[in-house]
């Protein structure tokens, strides 16, 4: 139990630290590992599965159900401010959600740090444009195990997952797989 407590000290002190190199705008002059913690194989795998429901009241206090979402491609994305490989998705994603919603398409976050006020902090400085929940552990259990981030699924118009992008991914790649799934009625 103490190994625990301790890594969680010092989990929060690595976090405060990437968020003021953050805010003080030198984040990126320092490079970062593709992934931002270790990212052992899911626990289980749910790609060609129907994506477990979300249920979850985003940042702006709106009802994010993925049920309510049949119909559209979802792009759902596991995130933290302090994972730097997740700070660069985030505005490509609400880009995306601009560009393509017209086409059927719907970006989600979730975040995955234990308190919201740095998310709404981060979310409104890089002015996201798509609803953002905060997740826990009970969450990704659902979603395979959240073992690394960022972690992104790509869901088709009937609920089912077709692609899991672990860790820092090739933004081109993502988005030529999500325009094929636009695609596809």
């Amino acid at each position: 139990m103490r190994a625990a407590a301790k890594a969680r000290r010092w989990h929060s002190r690595f976090a405060w630290l990437v968020r003021a190199l953050l805010v003080a705008g030198l984040l990126p002059a320092i490079p970062v590992a593709p992934v931002c913690f270790a990212a052992p194989p899911a626990a289980h795998s749910i790609v060609d599965k129907h994506a477990p429901q979300i249920n979850r009241v985003d940042l702006d206090g709106h009802r994010v159900n993925l049920k309510s979402l049949h119909g559209r491609v979802v792009l759902l994305n596991f995130w933290a401010t302090w994972c730097a490989p997740c700070l660069i998705e985030l505005p490509a994603f609400s880009a995306w959600q601009q560009q393509y919603a017209s086409q059927g398409l719907q970006v989600v976050g979730i975040s995955m740090d234990d308190d919201a006020a740095p998310v709404r902090q981060l979310v409104a400085r890089l002015n996201a444009k798509y609803p953002i929940a905060m997740g826990d552990a009970k969450l990704g259990e659902k979603y395979g195990g959240v073992m690394g981030l960022p972690l992104t699924y790509l869901i088709d118009r009937n609920g089912v997952v077709r692609m899991r992008f672990q860790g820092e991914t090739d933004l081109k790649t993502i988005e030529r797989q999500l325009q094929t799934m636009l695609k596809q009625q």
